[in-house]
């Protein structure tokens, strides 16, 4: 993705890697909106968590085939329904709302 990274050990590979994404800032120009801002999550009891509409407007954004299985797991237990693609510009409900229609591919 032409992200930053840290790997955990010398043979590690990237897709085990911790990236770095900057806030406010999209990831590829072509992505149809930036990464959440950091006033977009939650501070935990040891650490601080993006909020679960900002996680799923970056899966949107990705669009990779293990981004759409996350969201078909979250869809599947119940917390994204079918208000959710309003909550979305254009393209991004679009995918989403093909993900509730065709939960089976």
């Amino acid at each position: 993705m032409d992200v930053e990274f840290f790997l955990d050990r010398p043979d590690a590979k990237v897709r085990d890697a911790v990236h770095l994404l900057m806030a406010g800032e999209k990831v590829k120009e072509h992505y149809a909106s930036p990464t959440p801002d950091v006033m977009q999550s939650e501070r935990g009891d040891d650490f601080q968590v993006i909020d679960l509409q900002a996680l799923v407007e970056m899966k949107l954004n990705l669009w990779r085939r293990k981004d759409q299985v996350h969201l078909l797991d979250m869809i599947d237990i119940g917390l994204i329904d079918l208000a959710w693609p309003g909550r979305f510009p254009g393209e991004l409900a679009e995918r989403l709302q093909e993900l509730l229609d065709n939960p089976e591919g």
